[in-house]
């Protein structure tokens, strides 16, 4: 029960930054080239902000969540960390999901003639941002202030990377 309580009450803090979320993806849309959509989901694929132009932006954050089990999985089992970021390439372009904090993701959409470096770059940028958003929120929330400050105890990963806001906790198969 309390543990639902938390989540519920982590949905609210999440929801009251989506204007400044949404903002940081139209930055990062206007700084890559051949951008054609992003969004911002929790870990449990509930849409944060989105510019995701014409791809439906609730099924795409429920995709999001599912991909991202699916990756968490992967790293753990072969051994490879926290995750932080996830790139699909089709025939039409690309599809990038990166670590924002230890609940939030960043997904973006891009045409195949992307510069994939510079994508990466920038999301990761707008990532670790987004983080920031999130957390802080979260923290000014816990403090009681309504600054954006943070409090002595910020919203923290459950993993051992617990400093690096583009990292996503690793879970480990039967802890749930």
């Amino acid at each position: 029960m309390r543990r639902a309580l938390r989540q519920r009450a982590g949905r609210r803090q999440m929801m009251a930054v989506e204007p400044e979320v949404f903002d940081e993806l139209r930055r990062l849309r206007t700084r890559v080239p051949h951008l054609t959509g992003s969004l911002a989901a929790s870990v449990d694929g509930l849409v944060l902000a989105q510019d995701t132009g014409g791809v439906e932006p609730e099924g795409l954050a429920a995709l999001t969540a599912a991909a991202l089990g699916v990756a968490l999985r992967v790293t753990d089992a072969t051994g490879r960390g926290a995750f932080r970021e996830l790139v699909v390439r089709g025939e039409h372009g690309y599809v990038a999901t990166y670590a924002a904090g230890p609940t939030a993701v960043l997904t973006v959409l891009a045409e195949p003639r992307a510069n994939v470096g510079r994508l990466h770059l920038e999301a990761r940028r707008a990532g670790v941002r987004i983080a920031e958003l999130a957390e802080g929120r979260a923290a000014a929330r816990q403090s009681g202030g309504g600054d954006r400050s943070r409090s002595a105890d910020p919203v923290r990963p459950r993993s051992s990377e617990s400093g690096r806001s583009g990292v996503l906790p690793s879970r480990r198969p039967g802890t749930g």
